[in-house]
């Protein structure tokens, strides 16, 4: 498959679309309205737990929207993996460039592989939870653990840009010159004077005058 400018916008923008449809499953009735008994749309409390029902969390957001996913890219990383290293076996017959490009490639793929683990160690917690929490046979799940879950899935999106510095060299380039133009734009900016800052000019007298 051959990647183009094209396919890859239309890709980020069909995995938009449906993070934002799936975004408003909630909204249109798989949620727990009806059971938590409001009179008054001023009585609605914004409890996550009591409106957001734990089959939803577990069946659609993370059998559907974790666990199959991640089954499809673990396939795809290791078919990746499979062959890059069977273009490497073949170094005596390949060129020196083409060495240096499926290297290059290997790398790039060790660090999204990278980005993936992270990516199971800050999410699973979370949802092992929410799956004790559905068919464990106690609910009591102990607040600072459910606080570290919670802690931990936020951390993710900060991870993920530094691996990406650290890892991938163009990544890091283009990242310490947006830093840099930010800075010099700051620093290099001509602050003009305001009117009252500005020295009043000195008053000449005609001595002549004043005799």
């Amino acid at each position: 498959i051959i990647v183009t400018q094209r396919k890859a916008y239309v890709a980020v923008c069909l995995c938009w679309i449906l993070s934002f449809l799936s975004g408003f499953v909630p909204m249109m009735g798989w949620n727990n309205y009806a059971s938590v008994g409001i009179t008054n749309s001023s009585d609605i409390i914004c409890n996550f737990t009591a409106v957001i029902p734990m089959d939803y969390m577990v069946y659609f957001n993370f059998f559907g929207c974790v666990v199959v996913p991640l089954s499809i890219m673990i396939l795809l990383y290791l078919e990746i993996l499979r062959v890059i290293r069977k273009q490497l076996n073949r170094r005596a017959e390949a060129t020196c460039d083409a060495n240096k490009y499926y290297q290059k490639e290997l790398k790039l793929v060790k660090s999204l592989a990278l980005v993936f683990f992270l990516f199971l160690i800050c999410w699973l917690p979370i949802h092992i939870i929410n799956c004790i929490t559905l068919f464990g046979p106690t609910r009591n799940i102990p607040k600072l653990v459910l606080y570290v879950g919670i802690l931990l899935s936020h951390v993710n999106s900060a991870v993920n840009p530094m691996i990406y510095a650290f890892r991938i060299k163009t990544f890091r380039h283009t990242m310490i010159q947006i830093t840099r133009r930010c800075i010099f734009r700051k620093f290099s900016e001509p602050t003009t004077p305001h009117p009252s800052s500005t020295p009043d000019k000195p008053i000449k007298t005609d001595r002549k005058a004043l005799k």
